[in-house]
């Protein structure tokens, strides 16, 4: 057993995981598993900067999870940033923030490279089943953009496109600083018409029509099975490998974009920092359902953190490429 720590700080949250990991069995077990809302990619789609305001925030989740692996005494770390630091004209302020409390240097990462870790830290742990056909679709709607990944044993396809909750939110449903509450029809069909146009964009490079099995990752997709199941709180062992059919993610989405921000704080599996991106990130969910005509999405709690987890056990097998 190698014990590893992985963070991913992506637009929407920063997320650490400490493991033991044995390459040899395919063994991944969690020692501690933790997310911040950080809002890291605040503003950065109208100002190509990363805010002051966003950068400290992040600092302080960085220095509370140094504590936390130094307590668990992790042999290796390795963080990765993605959408939003890729984005940002000042990203070496972040680089630097990240290098002096945690001691390693954030590694941004190409979409490409953030759709790989999520393929194969949704995927790994469905080898042996034999009620799941392959290929699978796995996608991962983030903050900033979807990672959308075909593959079965291995990747076939893999392509990132700029439609993630806070995006979407920021983009389409802000007005004079807030968000609208609720949208109206011309906001939606606005979202609606970037994601169809950044489907046809994924649909270039990754056969989408492949798929058999539709696997969703992160925290909008998390968030519509807790709605699904009607949780009393949000639970990660209900949610892991839960499945939503289309009719039940159609439903929750439109009752999402329909509701006002208390109606949607008072679900009690909402995170609060979710609250005013559900709405945009359930509807990315809903159009790729639609596009494929998936009946069902299969929920992971397994993804991008799981695979830079795998990448640091293994290093010359996964950092190599």
């Amino acid at each position: 057993m190698t014990r590893v720590a992985a963070v991913d700080c992506g637009t929407n949250s920063i997320r650490l995981l400490v493991a033991d990991a044995d390459p040899e069995t395919g063994e991944l077990v969690d020692l501690d598993r933790r997310m911040t809302i950080v809002r890291l990619g605040q503003g950065v789609d109208r100002t190509g900067r990363l805010a002051p305001e966003a950068l400290e925030r992040t600092f302080a989740a960085c220095r509370e999870y140094a504590a936390v692996i130094k307590e668990h005494g992790a042999e290796r770390l390795r963080f990765v940033a993605t959408s939003a630091s890729r984005d940002a004209e000042n990203r070496d302020e972040f680089v630097r923030g990240v290098l002096d409390i945690l001691g390693v240097e954030p590694e941004v990462i190409s979409g490409e490279q953030e759709a790989e870790f999520s393929f194969t830290g949704a995927t790994r742990e469905l080898a042996g089943r034999d009620d799941l056909a392959k290929p699978y679709l796995v996608v991962d709607i983030g903050g900033g953009s979807t990672e959308f990944v075909v593959g079965d044993d291995h990747v076939r396809g893999a392509r990132s496109v700029d439609i993630g909750c806070v995006r979407m939110t920021e983009r389409h449903l802000v007005r004079d600083g807030a968000v609208v509450d609720p949208p109206g029809d011309e906001q939606i069909a606005a979202v609606r018409a970037d994601i169809e146009a950044a489907l046809d964009l994924a649909g270039e490079t990754v056969p989408l029509g492949e798929a058999r099995t539709l696997v969703g990752l992160a925290g909008s997709v998390t968030t519509v099975s807790a709605i699904a199941q009607n949780l009393p709180a949000y639970d990660t062992e209900a949610i892991h490998h839960s499945r939503v059919s289309y009719d039940r993610v159609r439903e929750i989405t439109e009752t999402l974009l329909r509701s006002t921000h208390a109606e949607r704080a008072a679900i009690p599996s909402m995170h609060p920092g979710r609250v005013d991106v559900i709405g945009a990130g359930a509807l990315v969910l809903l159009s790729i359902m639609e596009r494929i005509g998936a009946t069902e999405v299969v929920v992971s709690e397994h993804d991008i953190l799981d695979g830079i987890a795998w990448s640091v056990a293994q290093p010359s097998a996964e950092q190599a490429g």
